[in-house]
């Protein structure tokens, strides 16, 4: 018997959420939401849902598991947008709500689970930065969802197509799941053939996008290959087998060595280039991939001796930069700790010879300040100049032991390698450098979001910091001259800006008495044609001061009223045509006079039947335009 079912047992109730379980949590929902458990049925359910789902989401976040689009933390996702949804639709909860219930979790069952208390913040966090991701497309979705089901009712169907079903999925991120579970609440299901041959059909273009014809394997050579590259960048080796491949019209081959010192692309890290070279001839290698654990080397063309030896010779200043950014983001990994909590794990890089970039786990921005701390903590690293530590073939075990990280989901052999600089210590297959020094500087460009509860970092070491700082003192000099060297360059800028502010005061001020002058020049040259009031005029204004008059003029004219401009503004026409309510519903439609008569200014455009604009690039046209309006209305 579960621990819910026995406490009902024991306190003589009829359901699990009527015990001191649910209740707390169950009341402090109702609270929220302004409404009263046990009087309507749709409600209770929504509270039920919310109330169980918050203590599986809250528990999973306290053992480490937080939200992902991949396995365990897609399984929490879901539950968590499950529970918004309800929210969202039985509760009336518009905004994220759910990290609110935590302090009641917490008073309900902190005590024999004291790690909610200790993870409060985190758990918070954590649950109000996924609700409100999911709350920004979930709204827009259901929407989207409620008209798809509505036109398949009116249609006697019940039952949605998958392609909509599919879009839902693709576009704002609703699983399958949560659509079957809204339409069910309507008594309607989906084609699910038909969401598996969307699916099916996407995965297929995705594949057919990197189509590749491969070669078979032409064996010159039995043996296998050793990676030297640790220890060498320059290495005498003999070509095992080559391929050819064919790719977006492009032929390479791909080159198996006996013994390379080349790095294949692996852990983020690009692969190595450089260069084949024998008494013969120099073929160069392009970039250095990885096959079933075997390193490839992409080469333009073959040797014209395939079998002669030759010196696999790496680029060192491509390897010795790849090797500084990758050093640089082990630094950053522990920095990261450091500043924002245990709970940061790496969820992917990428290492290149100009830059690096590193993706983990977090539930907000990081702040200007926490990233200067981050900063601030690689750099003094960096300074110490802290040897590289390198563990080779170490047991698995014996790395765990002495607290070497993971990246999560990966896969280890019972040996692996190891790479420590200080405290950062990180199981890694990658090029670092000799000691930290060697990096330089690191300087961080940019901080975003990539994914809910991802974030990722960029950055630059080196030379490339050194770039960076002298195209800024550049463009500070720049300024510093157009503002003829002031000594005070911040207060100068501000002085401009603020005389820049009131200069545009001004100008906007003069416009709005143009506009009310031209307004009031209008309404004293009405002409009225068979009733109707008409409204014309040609002048080089912009068009949003022709459409402020034209809807102040329909305010102050409210019967009769037939409006039509033409305006030019840097040499670009535009016709505006404004109708009372009264014409439009006698037959006239502003959208379909302004579409014809644009012709004239060879452009196009369109609107509402009462107001309509048309752009075009003809502005000797207007007059034209502005009489074919009037003759198109019959005026």
């Amino acid at each position: 018997m579960g621990f819910e079912r026995l406490c009902m047992a024991l306190q003589g109730k009829t359901s699990n959420y009527d015990t001191d379980v649910f209740q707390p949590m169950i009341k402090a929902i109702a609270s929220i939401a302004g409404t009263e458990y046990g009087k309507d049925k749709q409600k209770d359910v929504a509270m039920r849902v919310i109330a169980d789902h918050i203590r599986t989401i809250a528990f999973s976040i306290t053992d480490g598991q937080l939200p992902s689009n991949a396995k365990a933390g897609y399984v929490i996702r879901r539950i968590l947008r499950r529970a918004v949804r309800y929210g969202y639709t039985f509760l009336d909860q518009k905004q994220a709500f759910m990290y609110r219930l935590l302090p009641v979790l917490i008073d309900n069952m902190g005590d024999a689970y004291p790690e909610l208390m200790a993870q409060k913040t985190l758990i918070e966090k954590v649950i109000k930065e996924e609700e409100e991701s999911f709350l920004h497309t979930l709204e827009t979705g259901i929407r989207l969802l409620d008209k798809t089901a509505e036109e398949a009712q009116a249609a006697g169907k019940k039952e949605i197509s998958g392609k909509d079903a599919f879009t839902l999925y693709d576009t704002f991120g609703f699983p399958l799941d949560l659509t079957e579970l809204i339409l069910r609440e309507k008594g309607m299901t989906i084609n699910i053939e038909e969401f598996n041959t969307e699916m099916e059909q996407q995965k297929a273009r995705a594949r057919n996008a990197a189509a590749v014809e491969t070669g078979d394997w032409i064996t010159l050579k039995e043996g296998t290959s050793e990676f030297v590259g640790y220890d060498y960048t320059e290495y005498e080796a003999s070509i095992l087998r080559y391929r050819q491949v064919k790719q977006k019209n492009q032929t390479l081959y791909q080159i198996v060595l006996d013994y390379t010192p080349f790095y294949a692309e692996s852990g983020g890290q690009v692969g190595d280039t450089g260069v084949l070279v024998n008494e013969f001839e120099t073929i160069e290698v392009i970039d250095t991939k990885k096959e079933n654990n075997l390193p490839i080397h992409i080469v333009k063309k073959m040797p014209e001796h395939p079998g002669a030896p030759m010196m696999a010779c790496v680029d060192t200043d491509k390897r010795a930069a790849c090797a500084a950014n990758h050093s640089a983001t082990h630094l950053i990994d522990a920095a990261l700790r450091e500043v924002l909590g245990e709970h940061i794990e790496q969820k992917g890089s990428l290492v290149t010879p100009d830059s690096l970039r590193f993706d983990f786990s977090h539930f907000q921005k990081v702040t200007d300040e926490e990233i200067r701390k981050v900063e601030q903590l690689v750099n003094a690293r960096i300074r110490a100049n802290i040897p590289l530590q390198e563990y080779r073939d170490l047991p698995i075990e014996e790395a765990k032991e002495m607290g070497a990280i993971a990246l999560f989901g990966e896969k280890y052999g019972d040996k692996v390698r190891v790479i420590r600089f200080g405290s950062s210590i990180e199981f890694c297959g990658g090029t670092h450098v000799a000691a930290t020094g060697s990096i330089g500087m690191l300087k961080i460009v940019s901080e975003s979001s990539i994914a809910a509860g991802v974030r990722r970092i960029e950055a630059y070491t080196g030379a490339r910091v050194e770039e960076m700082l002298n195209n800024i003192q550049d463009t500070f000099s720049e300024l510093k001259a157009l503002f003829n060297n002031a000594p005070d360059l911040k207060g100068a800028i501000r002085k401009y800006l603020d005389e820049n502010a009131g200069l545009k005061k001004q100008v906007e001020d003069f416009m709005k008495e143009k506009e009310a002058a031209l307004k009031e020049r209008l309404l004293q040259n009405v002409q009225e044609k068979n009733g109707v009031k008409v409204i014309k005029f040609c002048a080089p204004i912009p068009a949003e001061m022709v459409k402020n008059i034209a809807f102040q003029l329909r305010g102050e004219i409210t019967e009769n009223l037939f409006f039509v401009a033409g305006s030019k503004e840097n040499d670009k026409p535009m016709l505006t045509v404004m109708i009372s309510d009264n014409l439009v519903a006698g037959g006239l439609k502003a959208g379909n006079l302004v579409k014809e008569a644009a012709k004239l200014i060879q452009g196009g455009g369109g609107g509402q039947p009462h107001f309509a604009t048309a752009g075009g690039k003809n502005p000797d046209g207007l007059n034209a335009a502005v009489e074919k309006v009037l003759e198109l209305a019959e005026i």
